[in-house]
């Protein structure tokens, strides 16, 4: 397989969730603000030749067939290896529970984080309304962290690759996190899963 990335975008939780799962993939570097690869391809660094929505992440499979949409992929990487236990089994309650969380990761984290407080442009009464809303969800992640140690009780999933990298970005943004001592000791929880170090260090992000 092959992840076509941006390092720390969305698509770090899908490589979080590649080298948790054990699968092999290569990675393909994807600047975002030119919408070019690092390395060309078939005589070409235009990455809206590879995926013409031009954003991250998107897995091409060994059969050559490209597919996007993080919560999807998610889903797909887990369920390739059950055996990891990265998501509950399909058709259960403990399923219903994960895809919620990826759902309300991905519409109410990701969407108000995505693109509104990454322009300069964005007027400052939506960039407020956005801020209100992300410290609402940060509280209710707080306190849902306060017995347990993943988002589904015990047990790592393809939800927290997904909630670490998405509210990851509230330090690049400087959003203090500091009334949530709780969701702060799981982003380090998480931070420190060898496979997450992998990613992060393969990305660029922490050195050794």
């Amino acid at each position: 397989m092959k992840l076509y990335y941006s390092p720390a975008a969305c698509s770090m939780a899908v490589h979080i969730a590649l080298r948790e799962a054990g699968l092999p993939v290569t990675l393909a570097r994807v600047d975002l603000i030119h919408h070019t690869l690092a390395e060309p391809e078939n005589g070409t660094n235009d990455y809206y030749a590879i995926h013409p929505r031009g954003y991250v992440p998107l897995l091409q499979l060994d059969d050559g067939s490209r597919h996007s949409e993080a919560s999807a992929l998610l889903q797909f990487i887990a369920d390739q290896v059950p055996e990891r236990h990265l998501l509950p089994a399909p058709g259960t309650q403990a399923r219903l529970e994960a895809v919620g969380w990826l759902t309300l990761i991905s519409t109410e984290l990701h969407k108000v984080f995505s693109p509104w407080l990454w322009h300069k442009e964005t007027d400052a009464s939506t960039v407020e309304a956005c801020k209100a809303k992300l410290h609402k969800r940060f509280a209710e992640l707080d306190g849902h962290l306060a017995s347990r140690d993943y988002l589904l009780g015990n047990q790592f999933s393809v939800a927290d690759a997904y909630c670490f990298t998405i509210v990851g970005w509230a330090r690049l943004l400087h959003l203090s996190l500091d009334a949530y001592p709780r969701l702060q000791e799981y982003l380090s929880r998480v931070a420190a899963r060898p496979a997450v170090q992998a990613a992060m260090r393969a990305e660029g992000l922490v050195r050794d």
